[in-house]
This record gives structure tokens, C-alpha cells and sequence, in this order.
């Protein structure tokens, strides 16, 4: 029905509506860093079906929603529209074999290129959805099979837009914005996974560049394109959560702040940046000026609640570092009644927060902790199977309340505070570290006060822990190794907290890591990893453990050093 002329109109069009849809979708994005969440899907909804960058777009923004409210319905409908996404690009992709031969990367129209990045983007982003529904290794297998798929994708691209007869388009900006998103996210998030993950996904051999990744997705963060913001927030997140929760917990507080700077001006009131610089100043120890952030991101903005919801429980570890044991119980309690992320998580917070305030203490709500305690385990859920691994640790902790006169747990606070890894938000404030090591002290009394019984022990140890970390941030390492290894010589004797020995051995680690001693930390992170299995949040403790030899720069390799 089409004669050749027609096909060079539609080729024009599509040539100028390329430009007009990515112009389009920036505006929209522009919206929605304003706190216009709404206006920003009304208007990219209209064309989700005929453009492949509204379709992923909007799927994007939708991800992100999910990112926030953890709800299943949420995740599974992000997941849905990112698979409608992928098929909308899929139809403007080359019906070839792609790039893989390399002719025929050569005779892609601009759009098929562009239709190559957004295919690769939708799977990338439906491999972190599957992820963010769950944290076991099935998982990371399901996703990881998107995931390949996507990185050779990218890989090929890569290569061919650095190729000599690689010829610009108009959007080139955007391809290549596109692109390094997908490039840096893939080399920073593959270099902090641990190597046995990474056969099982069959990345075999292929252990992300960490730095690589970085100047990639900076690059990406500072141009003008559609993937800056993505790149932008991946960084962000990277530099204040991810280092914290799956690395040593330095957090690149310098890098954050600079990348911050140009957004912050750009949009001062956008709940996004709010929160994260509320992040920020709460890893340089500044809690006062975090909750004043995260105050002001919950007050910028009541489209969408679920910020405010990501807002309330910073604050609530903002005011456990202070100890204002209620004002954090108040932030638990909202989330318990506002969040579905994890209701046993936050219940369990609220009958912890309670447990620290002295016996004779009107407790807010008339609540009883033992009461709360007790019903942590009937708000067990299950996202896609599995409920997340810091639910089952409140679950595993609060069972000793079953018990018609229970033993108390010493300090639940401050055992989920290291679960966070929240000492080392503490560390730049001495008399934070020094209230901490009050409430240690205090508790570490009162047990020894008390008859021994069957959790005597764990319960000692857990506090030996956590006073390690209070006298390391305090900068008196002998005691602190003295410390993690009185952790280490009960091994035996612990019945319940089995976590208690690999972790103190990580932080016994990172402690000769600070005195310059590298064999010795090595030697200790390999048996950490290699010895233990099956304990409470045993993949985030791995993760933990891979990031600590990356940093000594040692060979992760599984087996064990022929001339130790």
C-alpha cells in the first residue's frame, strides 16, 4: 500500500518526533523533580503506546514510585508497565540480529540506536525490580538472566558509538547519556557483588570496574540529557545508602554534596534532593540539620506519601543517635500505621524504642512493649514469596517474648542500629558515640545484675559488639579489638545470635584495615566468609565482606591463599 516516498515521510517524522518525544519526556521529568509527581504522568501517559521514551519514561517513574512504597501491588504494576515499555521499543527495533554483527550496527537509523538503549534500559530496570522484591539468590538469578541480555546490549553500543565511522544524530546526547547510564550502572552495581554471585548469574569473569562505573555515571550526571537525572540518583543513592548497607560505611559525603549542588539550585523545594541532602548531612554527624531537611521534604510536597514515608524513617534513626527514644518511637509509629514496606519491622521498632524508656515511664499510647513484641511475628508478609531479611531478624528477635515472663532483649535499638550500620553515622559526633556508650554501659549492669539464663551469653556478646564499635569510633582500638574478640571466643556458647562471630570478625577486620595490619584483616575476612553460613542478614554481612577485600585491593578468590 506504501510506495518508497511514504516510507521517507514516516522515516522524517519519526526524525522529528524523536526530538519532539525526548523534548517532551525532559519537561515531564522537569515536572516531576518539581514535586508535580501527577502532571508528570499525565503528560508522558497519552503516548506510552506509539513512544518508545514515554513508554519507558513512564515506566520509570513508576519504578521509582514502587522504590518508595515497597508494596506489592505497586512493584508488580511498575513491573508490568516496564514490560509494556520494553515491547513498545521492541518495535523499533532493527528485525535483525542488532548489533551483534557489526555491519549491521552500521546501517541503524538514529531511532533504532535509540530503540537498542531504551530495550536495554526496560530490561535493566525490571532486573532491579525483581531484586527489590527480594533479597535470595533465586532472585538474583531471574533477574540476572534480564540482566546479561541488557549489559551486551549496552556493551555493543558502547563500542560502536566509540567506533571511527560512528556518524552523530541530532539526539546523540541522549544516546550517549543512555548509554553511560547503562554502562556505569552495570560496572558499579557488578563490583559490589560478591564473586560467587556473580558465577551464579553467569557474569563469570566479568567483575564490574567500581571507578569505571563511577566517571561513567558522572559523567552521565552532568550533562544535559534525559538519563541525568538516573544517573544523578543512582550516584546519590550509591554514595549515602549503598556504601553504608552493602559496603564499610564510609559514605562519600564530598562527592554527594558536589553532585547535590546544581540540583538543589535547580529545584530547591524537590523532595527528591530535600531528602537526600537530609541523608548527607546526617553521615557528617549534623542530625539537627538532617531532620530539619527530611522536616522540609515531608512539608514540600502531599502527592505522594511515600516520600514522606522514606522522610520518617530517617528521622527516626535521626532521634535513636540523639536517644529521644519517644520522638522515635513516633516516627516507628507512623510508619506503622502509614508504610506496608514491613509492618513487623516497624512494630518491632516501636516495642524496642519502648523497652529503653525507664520501667516506671508512662509509656505514649498506653503501648506495652512485651504486647507489641508479641505481635511482631502475625505482620510476617511476604513480597513475592519472601519477606525481607531485616523482617526476619525482628522476627528471630522478638520471639524470646512468647514466653509468659520473658527476658528482656538489652538493647534492641542499638542491635538494629548496627543492622543500619548506624554506628558509623555517629562516629563524627563524639557525644553521640558517648551517649551510645552510656546506654551499653547501663545495659551491660543490668545483665550482670540479673540471673544467668539461656540467653546470658548472646545477650553479653551483642553488647560486647556494640561497645566495640563505640570505643573504635572513640578511637581506642585496643579495647574495641578486645572487644569483637571476646564476640569470637564464644562462638561456642552462642545459641541464638549466630551473626554475632562473622560480623565481629568483619569489624575486627576493618579495625587492622585502620592500623595498616592487611594480613591480618584478609586472613580474618576470608574465614568470615568461607566458615559461616546460614546466620541473620548473611548477605548483607557478605556483601560487606567483598567490599573490604575490594578495598585492600586482595583476590577475593574462593580458595584460601597458598602461603598464608
Amino acid at each position: 500500500m506504501s510506495n518508497g516516498k511514504d516510507a521517507n515521510a514516516a522515516e522524517n517524522s519519526s526524525q522529528m518526533s524523536l526530538k519532539q518525544c525526548l523534548d517532551e519526556c525532559m519537561e515531564a521529568l522537569d515536572l516531576f523533580l518539581n514535586n508535580h509527581f501527577d502532571e508528570s504522568l499525565e503528560r508522558l501517559r497519552p503516548r506510552v503506546n506509539e513512544s518508545m521514551y514515554h513508554a519507558l519514561i513512564y515506566a520509570t517513574v513508576l519504578e521509582m514510585q514502587a522504590m518508595m512504597t515497597f508494596q506489592h501491588d505497586d512493584i508488580t504494576n511498575a513491573g508490568n508497565t516496564m514490560k509494556s515499555a520494553q515491547e513498545v521499543c521492541q518495535r523499533f527495533r532493527q528485525k535483525s540480529s542488532g548489533l551483534a554483527n557489526k555491519s549491521a550496527g552500521e546501517s541503524l537509523t538514529e531511532e533504532q540506536l535509540h530503540a537498542e538503549v531504551c530495550y536495554a534500559e526496560c530490561q535493566l530496570q525490571r532486573a532491579a525490580l525483581t531484586f527489590l522484591q527480594d533479597e535470595s539468590m533465586v532472585s538474583f538469578i531471574k533477574g540476572g538472566i534480564k540482566v546479561r541480555n541488557s549489559y551486551l546490549i549496552y556493551k555493543d553500543l558502547h563500542a560502536f558509538i566509540k567506533s571511527h565511522n560512528f556518524v552523530k544524530g541530532l539526539s546523540h546526547i541522549h544516546l550517549e547519556g543512555g548509554i553511560s547510564f547503562g554502562m556505569g550502572a552495570f560496572n558499579l552495581t557488578l563490583s559490589l557483588f560478591p564473586p560467587r554471585i556473580l558465577r551464579v548469574l553467569e557474569f563469570a569473569g566479568f567483575s564490574g570496574d567500581k571507578e569505571y562505573g563511577l566517571s561513567l555515571l558522572q559523567s552521565g550526571a552532568t550533562g544535559m540529557n534525559l538519563r541525568s537525572m538516573l544517573c544523578a540518583l543512582l550516584l546519590l543513592c550509591y554514595y549515602t545508602f549503598l556504601t553504608f548497607i552493602l559496603g564499610t560505611g564510609e559514605g562519600e559525603v564530598a562527592e554527594a554534596e558536589r553532585l547535590l549542588k546544581p540540583f538543589r539550585l535547580r529545584y530547591p523545594r524537590g523532595a527528591i534532593f530535600l531528602f537526600f541532602a537530609g541523608r548527607t548531612e546526617e553521615i557528617k554527624g549534623n542530625i539537627d540539620g538532617a531532620v530539619a531537611l527530611f522536616e522540609d521534604g515531608c512539608k514540600a510536597q502531599q502527592t505522594w506519601k511515600q516520600f514522606h514515608h522514606m522522610c520518617y524513617w530517617e528521622l527516626m534513626w535521626c532521634f535513636t543517635y540523639k536517644r529521644a527514644w519517644k520522638m522515635a518511637y513516633f516516627y516507628a509509629d507512623l510508619l506503622s500505621q502509614e508504610s506496608r514496606w514491613s509492618k513487623a519491622m516497624y512494630v518491632y521498632m516501636k516495642a524496642a524504642y519502648l523497652s529503653m524508656l525507664p520501667k516506671d515511664e508512662a509509656r505514649p499510647f498506653g503501648e506495652n512493649e512485651v504486647e507489641l513484641f508479641r505481635q511482631v511475628p502475625t505482620f510476617k508478609q511476604k513480597i513475592a514469596g519472601k519477606s525481607p531479611p531485616t523482617e526476619k531478624f525482628a522476627i528471630r528477635k522478638a520471639r524470646r517474648y512468647k514466653a509468659s515472663s520473658p527476658v528482656r532483649l538489652p538493647v534492641p535499638v542499638l542491635e538494629m542500629m548496627y543492622m543500619w550500620n548506624g554506628f558509623n553515622m555517629i562516629s563524627k559526633q563524639p557525644e553521640l558515640t558517648e551517649g551510645m556508650m552510656q546506654t551499653l554501659v547501663e545495659a551491660e549492669r543490668t545483665l550482670l545484675e540479673s540471673r544467668e539464663n539461656e540467653y546470658s551469653v548472646d545477650d553479653r556478646c551483642v553488647i560486647h559488639l556494640l561497645k566495640g564499635l563505640c570505643l573504635k569510633n572513640q578511637g581506642l582500638l585496643q579495647a574495641a579489638e578486645e572487644c569483637f574478640n571476646k564476640v569470637c571466643s564464644s562462638e561456642k556458647k552462642i545459641k541464638f545470635d549466630h551473626y554475632l562471630v562473622p560480623n565481629s570478625m568483619v569489624e575486627l577486620s576493618l579495625l587492622y584495615i585502620n592500623q595498616g595490619r592487611r594480613d591480618e584483616a584478609i586472613k580474618l575476612l576470608r574465614k568470615a566468609k568461607q566458615n559461616y553460613k546460614d546466620y541473620s542478614m548473611e548477605s548483607r554481612t557478605q556483601f560487606r565482606i567483598h567490599a573490604a577485600l575490594a578495598k585492600l585491593k586482595a583476590d577475593p578468590g574462593e580458595d584460601e591463599d597458598t602461603h598464608l
